[in-house]
C-alpha cells in the first residue's frame, strides 16, 4: 500500500498544463514522481458534446441519433466533438509532434466512432434488429472517446515533460472481449508498475456490467474507486476545483466558510442525497468496504491537504457543512387513509416506475409528502397516476427547497430550535422541518426564493457563532 490513486475531474482537465506544474510534477523529482495512478476524466463539455448538456438537456452525439430521422444531426455533432476536442488538446500541448499525434488520435476514434454508428444504423434497417436495444452500448461506446482522448494528450504532455507516463485505456475500443469491470481494470494494470511510472487512466471503462446503465455519468468515479481497491491504495484522492467546504463560498463568503478537514462516509452520504456529492454513493461503498480512504482537495492549491473521508469517530459535536436544493414536495391528501396500509406503499411503486428519486419524506394520519428531485413533465406523470389510483384522494405538488444542516454527530447542538429561531430572527418562515433519530442532518422546508439566504442563515447560527459550550461530543 504504497501509492495512491487520484482523479481529476472534466473543468480541471481543461487547465492539466497547470496541474503538470504543481500537482502532478511541481518540485518532486526522480522517483518522487511516482507512485500515483491518475485517473482522468474528459476534457470540460466533450461529455456534454458526445451526449447531451447535463444541465440544460442540450442534444449532444447520443441524443442526436436516438432521434435523427437522418444522418446529418448525428454526423454534424460528431464533426463538432472533433473540433472541440482538438482545440482542447491545442491549449494544453506545446510541441508540434505532441498535437500532430493528438490530432491523428482523434481522427482514429471520430472516424471509428462514425463508422461504428453507420454499421448500426444499415443493421437495424431490417425488421430483425430494433435500434433502440442497442442505445445503451451506443452511450457506452461515445462515452468512452472524451477519457481516451483526454488520458492520451495527458500522457503526451507529461512524456514531453521528462515523466514516465503511461495511458492505459479502459475503453475496450476494438475489444472483442466480454469482460467484468474487475477483469478490465486487472488485465489493463498488468505488468504496469507505479513505482517507476505514472499510469494516467480513461476514468471510462468498458465492462460487462454497463457503468452506464447503473451510473450513467458518475461512471469515471466507480471506475475511481474499484481501481483503488483492486490495486490495494493507501489513499484515495479527487482533485477538485474547490475546497470541501462548510457551505458555498458564493453564498456565505470566502471569510465565513470553513474547510471541512475531516469527515466520514456518512457525511458524504448526506451530501449525495442533497444533490452535492463529494463522491458517488456507490464509489464510496466501495472505498469504505475496501478501507481506503478518500482524500478531497482542490487541485489548484496542491499544498493544502484537503478533507479526508474515512469512518473514523469525531470527538466534537458540530454542524460541519450547510447546503440547500431545489425540489417538489408531493402530496397525497385522503381522508381514509387513517388506519388504512397500503397508501405509502402505491406511492413508492409509482416514483419507482417514473425512476424519482425520492430525497425525503413525511407523513400524518391521512397525509403522505415525499419531497422529491425530479423534472415538472415527469412530476405531473406522477400525479395523474395517483390521482387514477386514489380518485377519490387529494393530490398536489409544489415547489420547495431543502436545506440541510449536515455533520457525524449533532448531538446534544439543538440543531432544530436553533435553526427554526435563526431563520425566524432573518425573517424567514420554514414550511416544515425534519430530524431523524440519528444525529446527522436536520432539513428545512422552505419557499424555493427563499433557499439562499436561508442557507446563510442557518450557517451563520451553526457554523459561524457555534458555541465553544456545545462543541463537546454527549
Amino acid at each position: 500500500m504504497t501509492h495512491t490513486v487520484e482523479k481529476i475531474g472534466g473543468t480541471s482537465m481543461s487547465r492539466i498544463h497547470e496541474l503538470r506544474d504543481t500537482l502532478i510534477i511541481g518540485d518532486r523529482k526522480g522517483a518522487e514522481l511516482y507512485g500515483r495512478i491518475f485517473v482522468v476524466s474528459a476534457f470540460g463539455g466533450i461529455t456534454n458534446l458526445l451526449l447531451e448538456h447535463k444541465k440544460s438537456g442540450k442534444a449532444g452525439v447520443y441524443a442526436a441519433f436516438a432521434s435523427s430521422d437522418s444522418d446529418h444531426g448525428w454526423h454534424e455533432a460528431l464533426d463538432r466533438v472533433a473540433e472541440a476536442m482538438t482545440r482542447a488538446h491545442q491549449a494544453v500541448l506545446d510541441h508540434p509532434a505532441d498535437i500532430e499525434r493528438a490530432d491523428a488520435f482523434v481522427r482514429d476514434r471520430i472516424l471509428g466512432a462514425r463508422n461504428c454508428l453507420i454499421d448500426l444504423q444499415r443493421l437495424c434497417s431490417y425488421g430483425h434488429f430494433r435500434l433502440s436495444e442497442h442505445m445503451m452500448q451506443t452511450r457506452e461506446l461515445l462515452s468512452g472517446l472524451g477519457e481516451a482522448h483526454s488520458a492520451f494528450v495527458t500522457t503526451l504532455m507529461l512524456q514531453r515533460a521528462g515523466v514516465n507516463a503511461r495511458f492505459v485505456d479502459l475503453s475496450g475500443w476494438q475489444d472483442d472481449g466480454d469482460v467484468s469491470l474487475d477483469q478490465r481494470i486487472g488485465g489493463a494494470m498488468d505488468g504496469v508498475d507505479p513505482a517507476n511510472e505514472m499510469p494516467i487512466v480513461t476514468g471510462y471503462a468498458q465492462c460487462s456490467e454497463g457503468l452506464m446503465r447503473e451510473f450513467d455519468r458518475g461512471y469515471s468515479e466507480v471506475t475511481f474507486s474499484r481501481l483503488a481497491a483492486l490495486t490495494g491504495a493507501r489513499e484515495a484522492i479527487i482533485h477538485k476545483e474547490f475546497h470541501l467546504s462548510s457551505a458555498d463560498p458564493n453564498l456565505v463568503g470566502q471569510k465565513a466558510v470553513r474547510k471541512l478537514g475531516r469527515t466520514n462516509y456518512d457525511v458524504a452520504d448526506q451530501l449525495s442525497n442533497m444533490g452535492m456529492e463529494a463522491i458517488h454513493p456507490k464509489a464510496a461503498k466501495t472505498l469504505r468496504q475496501s478501507g481506503v480512504p478518500l482524500r478531497v482537495t482542490n487541485a489548484f492549491e496542491p499544498e493544502d491537504p484537503g478533507t479526508l473521508i474515512d469512518d473514523q469517530p469525531t470527538d466534537e459535536a458540530r454542524v460541519e457543512i450547510v447546503t440547500g436544493l431545489d425540489l417538489f414536495a408531493l402530496e397525497l391528501f385522503e381522508q381514509d387513509m387513517v388506519g388504512a396500509k397500503g397508501y405509502d406503499a402505491t406511492v413508492l411503486e409509482i416514483l419507482t416506475r417514473h425512476n424519482v428519486r425520492i430525497v425525503s419524506k413525511v407523513s400524518n394520519a391521512n397525509t403522505v409528502t415525499h419531497y422529491v428531485d425530479t423534472s415538472l413533465k415527469v412530476l405531473r406523470r406522477v400525479e395523474k397516476d395517483l390521482e387514477q389510483r386514489y380518485p377519490s384522494a387529494l393530490v398536489t405538488s409544489r415547489a420547495i427547497s431543502m436545506v440541510a444542516a449536515i455533520g457525524r454527530d449533532l448531538n446534544g447542538l439543538a440543531v432544530l430550535s436553533r435553526g427554526l429561531n435563526a431563520l425566524a430572527d432573518n425573517g424567514l418562515e420554514a414550511i416544515g422541518a425534519t430530524q431523524g433519530p440519528r444525529p446527522v442532518d436536520v432539513q428545512f422546508i422552505v419557499e424555493r426564493d427563499v433557499m439562499k439566504p436561508a442557507i446563510r442563515a442557518l450557517h451563520h447560527a451553526l457554523v459561524e457563532q457555534e458555541p465553544q459550550g456545545l462543541l463537546k461530543a454527549a
